[in-house]
């Protein structure tokens, strides 16, 4: 059985546009950097399962914080720039772009960049499930979700009546699939600064860990 999509969506990491509720605390620089790390784990990760991987972008790259590191992950990858205009609208047409790269029936694996200690067996995890023609959902600990897999990706548009960013999201996203869903493990978001370094710690040999090290020694020396 053909193995399905893996699709990232992803925004480039720009200071002062990159996670905005972690610059709150850490300031944009270090905003940027922190999602950059966790971009470059999440596209290593995504590029370790075996998988065909698809990263539908938006923002400009050449602005963003390790550009040229995350360029060069990028390279090997199939990149498509985000369509629409909300957030539901934009993974709709990712999940569309991404299956009309693919060959027919493997179904879609969607993640964001917001989850790097997603491991290896969490992808396959989906996949299989997908590749058995369940619906998969991983619920993220704010009410959204860090993962979607459709054995069918046209069912995505049935995000587009989806609130995003919501405390309800993913309860409502679960409603809006038809309630018939495998559900993996709760895991939470990098959202604010506590977010990454609660992440970090669980993920020490990663990109994230060393940009929160960076931080955090650079605020105890001055």
């Amino acid at each position: 059985m053909t193995a399905p999509t893996l699709l990232v969506v992803a925004k480039a990491p720009v200071p002062g546009l990159a996670k905005t509720r972690v610059a709150r605390t850490v300031g944009d620089d270090v905003a940027a950097e922190l999602a950059a790390a966790a971009l470059l784990d999440t596209l290593a990760t995504a590029s370790a399962v075996g998988w065909p991987v698809v990263v539908a972008m938006t923002g400009d790259l050449s602005k963003a914080a390790r550009a040229d590191e995350i360029a060069a992950a990028l390279e090997p990858l199939r990149v498509v720039p985000q369509r629409g205009e909300g957030l539901a609208e934009r993974l709709a047409h990712a999940h569309a772009d991404a299956a009309a790269t693919a060959e027919d029936g493997t179904g879609i694996v969607q993640v964001g960049m917001d989850t790097p200690q997603l491991l290896v067996a969490d992808y396959l995890d989906a996949g299989r499930m997908v590749e058995l023609g369940s619906i998969v959902v991983g619920p993220a600990t704010d009410g959204g979700w860090w993962l979607l897999g459709l054995p069918d990706p046209s069912l995505a548009e049935r995000l587009l009546d989806v609130e995003m960013s919501a405390d309800d999201t993913g309860a409502k996203t679960v409603e809006a699939l038809g309630g018939d869903v495998v559900t993996l493990r709760t895991l939470a978001d990098m959202d604010t600064y506590d977010d990454a370094v609660a992440i970090a710690a669980d993920i020490p040999i990663s990109r994230l860990a060393e940009a929160v090290s960076r931080h955090e020694s650079a605020e105890a020396t001055s």
